[in-house]
């Protein structure tokens, strides 16, 4: 009989530590959680999956929400020794609709409208940049 109640006892805490693990799990905060307005427009990845992966973003954002910037940028995909960039538009129409891995990464004509630029290294070094083309 007590061998019988230390197996419920025992099943009841790992069916609580389960559930405790899953709500936990899907309640992280996330992109939707920010304040403000972000809408991926245009994105490049290489297809080198055995060295460097290369992500390239670019956002609209029609606020300038600095430290909701910096945030969007950290919930960005990463890949360790991979380099993530993240350019914030403030313009809707004047986002670069295609992106380029080499730098310049979208036409220089637009370069005065980016607001702010994010960068993961691949050393996992960030760094946030208002205004860079100015």
């Amino acid at each position: 009989m007590a061998s019988r109640k230390l197996f419920y006892g025992l099943l009841l805490a790992v069916a609580v530590l389960v559930v405790w693990i899953m709500v936990d799990s899907l309640s992280q905060p996330g992109i939707g959680d920010l304040q403000g307005e972000f809408s991926e427009v245009a994105f490049y990845r290489n297809e080198n999956n055995t060295g460097p992966i290369i992500r390239i973003f670019a956002v609209h954002s029609p606020d300038s929400l600095w430290e909701e910037m910096e945030k969007y940028g950290n919930y960005m995909p990463h890949t360790k020794y991979g380099n993530t960039k993240v350019f914030f538009f403030k313009d809707l129409d004047k986002i670069p609709a295609e992106l380029f891995p080499e730098s310049p990464y979208f036409e220089q004509n637009l370069a005065p409208n980016c607001i702010a630029y994010y960068e993961k290294t691949a050393m996992g070094q960030v760094r946030f940049i208002k205004y860079p083309f100015k």
